[in-house]
């Protein structure tokens, strides 16, 4: 099918990545591409001999590729298997972090459920522009300003600081976000500002410092597990670390309410089955633990 063979170019970046992907040669794809413009009187990629790129009457087309795509995807598993199986591949990104504390782990239980979804997984802690890209789901922490697309709320919580046992039993545990002056806090990627809740609910900020700065929330994480020293973030990065008690939330009091966790897909008519089941299991993976 033409319009498969241009989504996949698309998403693939080019001819040869895309014909390993279908199985079959890049001259086949190449003539595949040519008659759709030929049948489109338009031209869906500007080629050079470097990169290809989507025309802007390219990209308008492949969004609307997508669509119909899923929706064929629906039809095909609604004749075979009664409308009662979900299946189809699904290209998802997720936040590094959450992908790994959150989604790797219950994969096995995921594919055990839907034995017919494969999952094609990307992960990036920069904001991906879902439609440009091609990606039928992702999942993104803080507020989201894409009005394009559909949003469903996982998760919040409260943004804790922590620290491990074994660095509390070592330097005392700070009873006033003042007192984290005289610790070693760890600064993650979002900088040395960290906020707190003060009298009458009013946020306030305090200036930290420490011997790390950790760009990385897994790496973040481990070092703070470790005993390097404090750090702050989303309840829902340290939840199994807490659970464990592998660290130990510090200042309760001054808990600020912590960025969303949400669930995002390009708006659809009807929203594919295999979609319906994964955002389904992420909103139990994510309010269960």
């Amino acid at each position: 099918m033409a319009l498969r063979v241009f989504a996949r170019v698309v998403e693939h970046g080019g001819f040869t990545a895309a014909a390993n992907r279908l199985g079959q040669s890049p001259s086949a794809v190449t003539k595949t591409i040519a008659r759709l413009e030929d049948e489109l009187e338009a031209q869906l990629f500007n080629r050079s001999t470097r990169r290809l790129r989507t025309t802007d009457f390219g990209q308008e087309f492949y969004e609307r590729c997508v669509h119909i795509l899923a929706d064929l995807e629906d039809a095909e598993a609604a004749i075979k298997r009664g409308s009662v199986v979900p299946r189809g591949c699904i290209r998802a990104v997720f936040p590094l972090s959450f992908g790994r504390v959150t989604l790797a782990p219950e994969l096995p239980a995921f594919f055990e459920r839907y034995p017919e979804i494969s999952l094609d997984l990307h992960f990036s802690d920069s904001a991906v522009d879902l439609i440009a890209h091609g990606f039928e789901l992702a999942v993104r922490t803080g507020n989201i300003t894409d009005s394009r697309l559909t949003t469903r709320l996982l998760t919040r919580g409260p943004q804790v600081t922590v620290a491990a046992p074994r660095y509390l039993e070592r330097r005392g545990e700070p009873k006033t976000p003042r007192d984290l002056l005289k610790h070693n806090c760890l600064i993650s990627r979002f900088g040395p500002e960290w906020s707190f809740k003060g009298k009458g609910g009013r946020p306030f900020g305090v200036r930290v410092r420490g011997n790390a700065a950790i760009n990385s929330g897994d790496a973040l994480r481990e070092a703070v597990v470790a005993g390097t020293g404090i750090a702050q973030g989303t309840w829902w990065l340290y939840r199994k670390d807490l659970e464990r008690g592998d660290v130990r939330a510090i200042l309760r009091d001054y808990e600020l309410e912590g960025a969303p966790v949400s669930v995002l897909y390009p708006p659809q008519r009807h929203l594919p089955m295999k979609l319906r089941a994964l955002i389904d299991f992420l909103v139990q993976i994510t309010r269960s633990g």
